[in-house]
Parts: structure tokens; sequence; C-alpha cells
């Protein structure tokens, strides 16, 4: 759509009349979860909620913001995702800046939290329950951070946890500062740019000299096959970062690298956390019983039935 046509169509739009047009819109164009990207996009653009837009539907848009949320539609019907668009997820309850340089947060990621703080236990409260005291620091490592969601999200709810959170990205390490930025735990969290974990690395280089002996990695890594790309959807395959989306050929290449890692830079009694990609659950599983150093395997199932998050104990 041109920007004479949004001029044209923006004159004199209602509330009603803008949540018509562009729910229609990007029905037209397959957007999956239309209704809802409408009502984001209009959110944005008026930099209103939900509650307004429906307790004010003959409210008159003003010409510019009209056309800004005209464009909005016309770049989500050609496939951008909403969150790019409106530069913001929610994970974890909270809200997080997205950029096309990270992979947007999703609702599955949610239970590798879920998992790793179960884990933990008693180690998860910041004192020890039977004597008041306070408890010792909690290590943690998030591999593969991207928008740091996991990062910040277990900083939050881990407050005496020091993370350490890499990524091969520079540009997706800006935006997790940012994020850890504004839930106020940057202070806890060191941003590495690191290859996985990177172990052997230049730590004059990238900081990897500090990461050793932790008591948690999580980790969420590309675990989609290069082979699979075609049954992508189009806003994924086409606008979200190949380097967190692609494992390799077939999406399981990254699991050995970590577990092997894992396995160093764990300290006994350690807790390892993966997501997992499909059909990814038997390999992940073939290589913990390789390395012969981890115990308490445990694989849990996403709503759909499909092993999404695989967690190990280190011995």
């Amino acid at each position: 759509m041109s920007n004479e046509d949004n001029s044209s169509n923006a004159s004199a739009l209602s509330v009603r009349a803008a949540l018509k047009e562009g729910m229609s819109r990007l029905r037209a164009a397959d957007v999956p979860s239309h209704t809802l990207a409408t009502e984001l996009l209009l959110m944005h653009a008026l930099v209103r909620d939900r509650t307004w837009l429906y307790t004010h539907p003959e409210a008159t848009l003003d010409i510019a913001d009209a056309e800004k949320y005209l464009a909005l539609i016309a770049r989500r019907a050609a496939g951008e995702p909403t969150q790019y668009l409106t530069g913001r997820q929610e994970f974890w309850g909270l809200e997080f800046e997205v950029t096309p340089a990270v992979l947007i947060p999703r609702p599955e990621t949610e239970q590798v939290m879920e998992v790793a703080l179960a884990r933990l236990g008693p180690r998860g409260f910041n004192i020890h329950l039977d004597t008041a005291k306070p408890r010792e620091k909690l290590r943690v490592a998030d591999v593969g951070t991207g928008s740091g969601c996991l990062a910040v999200a277990l900083a939050w709810e881990l407050p005496h946890a020091e993370v350490f959170a890499t990524d091969i990205s520079a540009a997706a390490l800006e935006v997790a500062g940012r994020n850890a930025a504004r839930h106020r735990v940057a202070d806890r969290i060191h941003f590495l740019r690191a290859d996985v974990l990177d172990a052997s690395g230049d730590e004059s280089k990238t900081g990897i000299g500090k990461l050793q002996s932790f008591e948690l990695i999580v980790s969420n890594p590309p675990y989609v096959g290069r082979d699979d790309a075609s049954q992508l959807q189009r806003e994924v395959r086409e606008h979200e970062p190949h380097a967190a989306l692609f494992g390799g050929p077939t999406g399981v290449e990254m699991y050995a690298r970590l577990i092997e890692e894992a396995g160093r830079l764990l300290g006994p009694g350690g807790i390892l956390v993966l997501e997992l990609g499909y059909n990814s659950a038997e390999h992940v599983r073939a290589l913990l019983a390789e390395q012969e150093c981890w115990t308490n395997v445990v694989f849990t199932n996403d709503l759909a039935g499909i092993p999404r998050v695989a967690a190990a104990d280190r011995i």
C-alpha cells in the first residue's frame, strides 16, 4: 500500500472504523490472530490501552495517527511480525523490548523458567528457610540470551543470583542490556559475547574466564533445522534472525556442545535446563546418557504433548 493510499483512507477515521478496517485487511492477508494484531497495532499507534479503544469507539484519529496505523497494518499484512512493529513482547509477566536482532520470546520458553525454578527448590530462595540467614550467591548462566528474556526473568525471580548471559550477536546483547536496565537487574547480569559458553575462549576479549562453577545453566538454543526452513511461518522465516533459529541442517547440532560445556562448568548438584525443538528429545536423551555425569534426567511436555524442556542434574 502506498502513502497516498494510506492518506486517502485516513481521513476522519474513528476507532471503530480503524479496527474494522485493520481486521479486514489482515484477515484478507491470512495473518494469524488478525484481531489481536489489529488491536495491538492501533494501541501502539495511539499510545492507548485496549480499555480505551473499546470505551471510545467513536473517537476520531488524528490524520498522522491514522496514517501511522494504516502503514503498520500494511507492513503486518506483508509479513512483518507484530512484535517487531510495536517493539515489545511480554514474557513471564514482564515487558521486553524486541527488535529484528533478537528472537521473539515465545510462551513455550516460559516452561524453561518453570522447570528451572522448580528444580532449584530451596536454593531459589534468598534466605535459608531453617535459619532465615541470607543464602549464598547463586551463579546462573543463560546461553544464547537473545532479548535477555530468560536472564532477566531469572534475575527478577532470584534476587541472590549473579547471571552470565552469552550470545554471539552484539546487536542482541545491546537489546538484552536495555531489557535488564528496564527491569532494574542490570547490576546482576553480565552480558558476554561468546559462542555457546566458549569455555576455551580468550577471556581478555570475552570475559569467559568468569564462566566457571555454576549452579544453573539454561538455554533456548537454535533448534530449527535448515532443511525445515520452508515449513516455518513466513513471519518467522523472513524476519527473525537466522542465527537464533537454525541449529544446523537437522536442528539438533547445538545440543552436543551445550551439554558438553555444561558438564564442565556446572558444579556438583548443578542443574541444566534446555528448551527442545520438535523431535529432538531422543537425541538429547542419548547425549546426556553418553556423558555419564548426569542424573535425574526429566523431559517436560508442552500443552500439545510434545517434549519441550529437558532437565538434568550434574553428578
